[in-house]
């Protein structure tokens, strides 16, 4: 087997590792697993470096497992919360469970036929049967409450401020760790992996394999990765919207690869060896290039269009850029007509915009009235009338004159005009 906590170490994703696991993973196939929680319908770029690290483990002949926490979701993971979380009800757990499936499959092939093919298992699936006696006699047994209370996911809730920490939540570790020893028992699986967080659920997961198992059959290791930081502290995975989404129904695709192009030069440095699997030659080229110019952002734009294809499509990446293009390149009035209204309104998110009836469009608007009375986009007849003469007004990207009058002709989907005063101030008309 190839070495792959080598290749993780040095895309910095190998946080805590216990004793025996990589000799593991270099003797033979690794049956290897990783939870998500079902919080959500979709997956946010939090859970990208998770679903990376499947994909290395496929790629590196390992077998991996992604489960779905249809049964720990309905207590709630108290890993890095301060407060208890709201319990979904079961139809929203179940919508959120089928999300998450249908994100997860874009990325591995579930019904693949190769003997390293990913699996994809719900623990619902075997908790729904167990009952509490049976949990607390079989499981509970095996572990200590002494043990339990020196984690860090427990002790920081019970030390700190707050309403402490409920036994449904307290419970959550063995939950966790009962999924361990069951994916043990039917799929050999000896490895689990996921954020440094969950160091402490998932060691107690390998402890219930050893106390529930004897000799080889108590084999059972652990691997975090790091949580990924900015440079400057502040948290990763959110922009001004909020969550950046793996869905394009809740993170456009335009905006997806903006948030990439926009990542400062040391994040990107950081996050080309985390995000893609681009190899170490051509990562350490960009970065040597990079450093030359940085004004060209080579490293951002490489780091967006792998992301956007991984994520989404290269026809999706395709349009992306085709978007950026029409606020920061030399576009036509041929290249913004192409966008679609979702998009449009994506590129031109926050951007002044005014209402006009479609009786005024047809009838045909000079241009002047437009600028000022129309929208108040310029301030005055006057000020309108010299910036048209500076040649220094664009409608949808095309210079304009003072003799120009718009017509239903300028309309972009039937609905928008984008009206333009220098190279960066935009305005954006409506027609109702």
């Amino acid at each position: 087997m190839k070495n792959i906590i080598s290749e993780l170490q040095w895309r910095g994703l190998v946080h805590d590792i216990m004793p025996g696991t990589e000799e593991q993973l270099l003797k033979e196939m690794t049956t290897t697993y990783i939870g998500f929680d079902p919080t959500s319908d979709s997956l946010h770029i939090g859970s990208l470096v998770p679903i990376i690290l499947l994909v290395h483990l496929k790629n590196f002949g390992h077998k991996p497992i992604a489960l779905v926490g249809g049964a720990t979701g309905m207590i709630g993971d108290p890993s890095g919360k301060s407060d208890e979380r709201n319990l979904l009800d079961e139809a929203t757990l179940n919508y959120n469970v089928e999300g998450i499936k249908s994100v997860l499959s874009r990325f591995l092939d579930f019904n693949s036929s190769e003997i390293n093919a990913p699996v994809l298992v719900n623990n619902y699936d075997w908790m729904k049967n167990l009952s509490f006696i049976n949990f607390a006699r079989d499981v509970g047994k095996r572990i200590t409450v002494n043990y339990m209370m020196a984690k860090d996911s427990v002790k920081k809730r019970l030390s700190g401020e707050g309403e402490g920490m409920s036994f449904t939540e307290f419970t959550y570790q063995l939950i966790q760790g009962y999924d361990f020893y069951h994916l043990h028992k039917e799929y050999n699986c000896l490895l689990q992996m996921g954020g440094s967080d969950q160091w402490g659920n998932i060691t107690t997961g390998t402890e219930l394999v050893r106390r529930m198992n004897v000799g080889e059959e108590a084999k059972a290791y652990a691997m975090t990765c790091p949580l990924i930081t900015k440079a400057d502290g502040t948290k990763f995975g959110k922009s001004e919207g909020g969550n950046v989404w793996l869905t394009a129904d809740k993170t456009s695709v335009y905006k997806f690869y903006q948030f990439w192009l926009n990542t400062t030069d040391v994040d990107a440095e950081k996050y080309i060896k985390i995000f893609t699997f681009l190899d170490a030659a051509t990562i350490d080229t960009l970065i040597v290039e990079h450093k030359t110019a940085p004004h060209l952002r080579v490293l951002q734009r490489r780091l967006a269009e792998e992301l956007t294809v991984f994520v989404h499509s290269k026809e999706d990446l395709e349009n992306a850029i085709k978007a950026s293009n029409i606020l920061f390149g030399n576009s036509t009035s041929d290249d913004l007509k192409q966008l679609n209204e979702a998009t449009f309104l994506d590129v031109f998110d926050g951007v002044p915009q005014a209402e006009i009836s479609r009786a005024e469009i047809e009838a045909g608007i000079n241009i002047v009235d437009v600028l000022n009375e129309k929208t108040g986009f310029l301030k005055s007849n006057g000020e309108a009338r010299r910036a048209l003469t500076a040649n220094s007004i664009s409608v949808n990207k095309e210079k304009v004159t003072e003799e120009f009058s718009l017509s239903n002709k300028d309309l972009i989907n039937n609905q928008f005009v984008l009206l333009q005063s220098g190279k960066k101030n935009y305005f954006v008309l409506r027609v109702k």
